[in-house]
Parts: C-alpha cells; structure tokens; sequence
C-alpha cells in the first residue's frame, strides 16, 4: 500500500484527447509535499507517513509545530495529514513528491472539505420535490411538509431531513481518472470534479476498490536531490 499526497486544488479546465473530445479536469497543484514524520509500529502501534504542504510563515506556527517540522529538518507546512501504508513503502523524512507520484489513466480517490452553501432549505438540501402550486397551497411551495407522527411519539425523530447547515463535509470521491501530468510544474489533471473551493488543500491516493497499475513508482515518485546540487555547480563554474 502507497502512500498519497496532498495537493492544492487551483481550479478547473478543459483539455483535449486524442480524438478531439472535450474533457472537462481538475488542476491540482503540488506545493512542496514533503514527508514531515514517519509513525512506525514499535513507536506508534501502527505504520504511516505524515506529509505536509503549503508554505507557511513561522510567526504564524506555533512553538510545537516548529519543533516538529525542525526535528525533521523541514519548513512550516501549512496542511498536514497522514496516509497509511506498508512497511515497505516507508519514505524517509524530509522527501519531496512529484506529479508523476500517479499514471495518467490511474484510477484515485480523492478526499476533501465540500463547499459550503451555509442554511439551505429542503428541497435543495434533500431535493425535496416541495408541494403543489395549487389546490389550497398558500405561501407554503417549497416547505418540507410534515415532520412527525401524533402525539404518540409527539417528537421529531434524530436525523430527520429538514432545512439546515449544508455543505462543507469531509467528502471522498472514488474511482476518479488521471488524465495527465506535469512534472515540471507539479500538476496532476484529473477528469472531473473533486470536493473543495479553489485554494483549499485535498488528499489524493490509489483507488481502494482498484487495483493500482503495476508501474506505479514505489515506495513513491520522489525528487532527485542531484539535479539542485548540478545546477548550482554548473552555475558556479560560469561564475568562474
């Protein structure tokens, strides 16, 4: 079992196949997915990774998080979550991960806050189909209509579909497609929608009810350390 990743949800577009066909994607956004902490077994009691990403300003951290993120010798994230996997797929701390982390035409699941619409009515809450538009209906069109029984059980039950808060759940979408990825600039397209407002964080792993394809890079697609340290002495040489 692989690890996931986080990713910045930017927006979405539209791309073109090979056979011309519109196909509307998801552009999300790798902002410095690092590995932050490693939860082992003998430790922990279970094994996992914790991944951060998303700059975020030391003065806005507080002291324990910048504690935990120097220990690991790496910058304040601004999202952190965990991923479960195995004990052969552990990535030492401090790791980066790229877009090519997933294959075009992989199938993922993808984990988010929904927006929020705030206090909504039944009929868009539940898709209630409201009442009639005649026959005695006064001022009454779009109510929910009765929510109980007489006076035996004379309450409303827990969990009864009425008008409230709506929106901005914790949502898991499954079984969404890859399209394509960006390596250079850290982008994964996925066809569709995914939960969340441009801006916020989502978390993206292998499909749980799909095999993952077997040349999926394992433990993970990291970023090589080599290629800094080549620019900075090609640089260095020019300099000379």
């Amino acid at each position: 079992m692989r690890t996931g990743v986080i990713a910045k949800k930017l927006g979405m577009t539209r791309l073109f196949d090979e056979t011309g066909t519109h196909v509307p994607v998801t552009v999300l956004s790798l902002e410095g997915c690092q590995v932050t902490a490693q939860r082992t077994k003998d430790k922990d009691g279970y094994v996992a990774l914790q991944l951060g990403a998303g700059a975020k300003k030391p003065k806005n951290t507080t002291k324990a998080e910048r504690g935990h993120f120097a220990k690991g010798l790496v910058e304040p994230k601004h999202y952190v979550a965990e991923f479960r996997v195995s004990e052969d797929n552990l990535i030492d701390v401090g790791a980066e991960f790229t877009a090519d982390h997933f294959i075009p035409g992989q199938k993922v699941d993808v984990a988010g806050v929904t927006v929020g619409k705030g206090f909504a009515g039944a009929m868009k809450r539940w898709n209630f189909g409201g009442m009639r538009a005649t026959h005695g209906v006064s001022v009454s069109h779009r109510a929910h209509g009765s929510t109980g029984q007489r006076q035996d059980p004379g309450k409303v039950f827990k969990g009864k579909k009425m008008a409230g808060h709506m929106g901005q759940d914790q949502v898991t979408t499954l079984n969404l497609t890859v399209f394509r990825v960006d390596v250079e600039r850290g982008l994964i397209l996925i066809k569709g929608a995914v939960p969340g407002t441009e801006g916020t964080y989502v978390k993206i792993r292998d499909a749980i009810k799909v095999a993952a394809p077997a040349d999926a890079p394992k433990p993970g697609a990291i970023k090589s350390a080599a290629a800094p340290v080549a620019a900075e002495t090609s640089s260095g040489d020019d300099a000379q």
